[in-house]
């Protein structure tokens, strides 16, 4: 289990602040499938929160030591039912070689925030397209109104 000193757990917990929990520890305990997952989601992001239901504060503060020696982790914060966990990323064993990277063409690769707003624009161009396509419209909007008086 890794050990923070109290300014590197200030630090994690004010980042921890505004995270969600990612994965919830229910019944079962922690399964091998759960710790998988935890696994997985401290590769992904360092820092995460665990949500716990159904335990005491025994046991969440047992299943918070378990945890943090089965994955190597360091326990930053228990408050509630909300556990707060970080490990460093590790190295990531290259499986296979990575294919050659084009270096004449910029890289498209976007942030999670830049593919939102895209998303956002988009969906805005469309149902500003079909409100102009309004079916509300009646027979007697299709061109100008005739008169019924002769000349």
């Amino acid at each position: 289990m890794v050990e923070l000193t109290p300014v590197q757990r200030r630090d994690l917990r004010a980042r921890a602040h505004h995270l969600n929990p990612v994965v919830t520890i229910a019944g079962n305990g922690l399964a091998p499938a759960v710790v998988a997952e935890i696994e997985r989601s401290l590769q992904a992001h360092e820092l995460i929160k665990v949500k716990v239901q159904g335990a005491e504060r025994e046991q969440r503060d047992e299943l918070m030591k378990e945890l943090c020696e089965a994955l190597d982790a360091a326990p930053v914060q228990h408050i509630g039912n909300i556990l707060v966990v970080w490990r460093e990323r590790r190295e990531e064993k290259a499986a296979a070689p990575a294919a050659p990277k084009n270096t004449a063409r910029p890289s498209t690769a976007k942030s999670a925030a830049a593919f939102a707003a895209a998303a956002r624009r988009a969906a805005l161009a469309k149902a500003s397209a079909e409100s102009r396509r309004s079916p509300a419209r009646g027979p007697s909007s299709r061109g100008p109104a005739k008169s019924s008086r002769g000349r």
